[in-house]
């Protein structure tokens, strides 16, 4: 799979946008890269010590600052939170948008981050970072009922973990689109536990 495969798949996708207009606007990047040949994507752990989220898996991102655009915030939070630097000339794409719970739209952007990069994790930020290969992130996911919602919850087994959403979903839309699926994830739900 190379970039140029990964950026034809993601321009056969109708992208789905989510205009709630109370909603804080945030962006991730999808940061693809390869190691030793092998193509994959960053995914972190966040430190147990953060005050939002702590030590749950995450892809590199954050809120939309006033005069940006998802693409920018997506390239910024890559920089500050792994230390990739890359230009906007390295988007691929861009995913569904996927509300939370907690009341952010979240805008996935698909990057081509460079093969084999040196990456500096920001400890206040990322307590591990981990190279997921394409075959990791193509796991069969889990999908679980819930009393408190109609909606299932997602859960990828991978990384000895089980990975909920926003980030399951946005790595299990990836994954899928990648292989030539067009898989809709606006429907799967959070645990509760990151409902706050």
């Amino acid at each position: 799979m190379t970039p140029d495969d990964i950026a034809a798949r993601l321009a056969a996708l109708d992208v789905h946008h989510i205009d709630l207009p109370d909603a804080r606007r945030a962006a991730v990047a999808v940061a693809v890269t390869s190691v030793a040949g092998e193509c994959g994507i960053w995914v972190m752990k966040r430190p147990d010590r953060m005050r939002a989220h702590p030590g749950q898996y995450a892809l590199p991102g954050g809120s939309i600052d006033p005069g940006e655009d998802a693409v920018d915030a997506a390239l910024r939070e890559m920089d500050e939170e792994i230390g990739v630097v890359v230009g906007r000339d390295a988007v691929l794409g861009r995913l569904d948008d996927y509300a939370t719970r907690s009341g952010f739209v979240i805008t996935p952007i698909v990057c081509w981050a460079g093969a084999d990069r040196e990456v500096t994790p920001n400890p206040d930020e990322v307590a591990q970072l981990f190279f997921a290969s394409m075959d990791a992130i193509s796991v069969a996911p889990r999908f679980v009922s819930i009393p408190e919602s109609p909606r299932p919850v997602i859960q990828l087994p991978m990384l000895d973990a089980l990975i909920h959403a926003p980030t399951a979903a946005v790595i299990y839309q990836f994954a899928e689109v990648v292989a030539g699926r067009q898989t809709r994830v606006a429907d799967l739900e959070q645990p509760v536990f990151a409902w706050r």
